[in-house]
């Protein structure tokens, strides 16, 4: 086996999410459920009512999508905006502090664009040589 060397990325020199105390471990929980990311990209996109978000983020149950929207309200990523109408009209929307994630989000994004066929061919070799070692 061999190993491979590379220069520690400034950020990785400075924070420890692998360290329980670390704030940025905190972060990372935050967002790094099943369903954060993908409320906040729809969001992202522009103001959405609850349905709309249900209707865009496949397989998200309505209490996911409660619980997400409401960590991220909590937590200064998103505003909730009640109408106070019959029927409830309710809005989401970033917030200044959720839209600087978005933007921290988009170089992820890209490497996701890029990067997701060789992840796809990586499972399939890993696939081969697990069934040829069988």
């Amino acid at each position: 086996m061999s190993a491979t060397t590379s220069t520690v990325p400034a950020w990785a020199a400075r924070v420890d999410p692998c360290d329980a105390a670390c704030p940025s471990r905190e972060m990372l929980d935050l967002i790094g459920d099943r369903w954060s990311l993908l409320v906040l990209l729809v969001v992202g996109r522009g103001v959405r009512r609850n349905g709309e978000l249900k209707r865009h983020i496949g397989g998200i149950s309505q209490k996911m999508l409660t619980q997400t929207l409401r960590a991220l309200e909590a937590n200064g990523l998103v505003t909730r905006h009640d109408f106070a109408t019959v029927p409830p009209h309710v809005e989401y929307a970033l917030t200044p502090l959720g839209m600087t994630l978005g933007d921290a989000l988009g170089p992820l994004f890209h490497w996701i664009e890029t990067y997701h066929g060789a992840v796809v061919q990586a499972r399939g070799d890993y696939a081969v040589r697990q069934a040829e070692a069988a």
